[in-house]
């Protein structure tokens, strides 16, 4: 069981977003650490292309801080692809939401940080948290 947060694909997206006013408390919550799937890294690279147009030279700055500040992290495992149709199942996620809560679940993280899903609430010993709205 981890003690770290687990980190959604926007947490990064802010934290490196210019004049965001969500900067300040994503760069906080990475400068704390915790761990992101790859995933989360697949996503955070295509939001950064393709909706920021960053060039490559940036985003590969960016992934080599991540590296720096962040566990490891965690691979897209059968197991975890199972473990998200269950979610999914149970709880009436859409499927990828349900890939990030199952590899928070894998990593035995107590909070998900995310705006994408329900702020509070808890799916076995993970609470789901907007940073935002706190």
């Amino acid at each position: 069981m981890s003690d770290k947060p687990f980190l959604d694909s926007n947490i990064l997206i802010y934290a490196f977003a210019s004049g965001d006013p969500r900067k300040q408390k994503a760069e906080a919550l990475l400068a704390a650490g915790g761990i992101v799937s790859v995933q989360v890294l697949n996503e955070f690279v295509n939001v950064w292309r393709r909706k920021h147009g960053r060039d490559w030279g940036d985003l590969l700055e960016a992934l080599a801080v991540l590296k720096t500040l962040l566990d490891p992290p965690l691979p897209l495992t059968m197991e975890t692809h199972e473990l998200a149709l269950d979610v999914a199942r149970a709880h009436g996620f859409r499927f990828y939401d349900s890939l990030i809560i199952a590899a928070a679940l894998q990593a035995g993280c107590p909070v998900l940080y995310t705006e994408d899903l329900q702020h509070g609430q808890t799916i076995k010993q993970l609470t789901i948290r907007n940073p935002f709205a706190e």
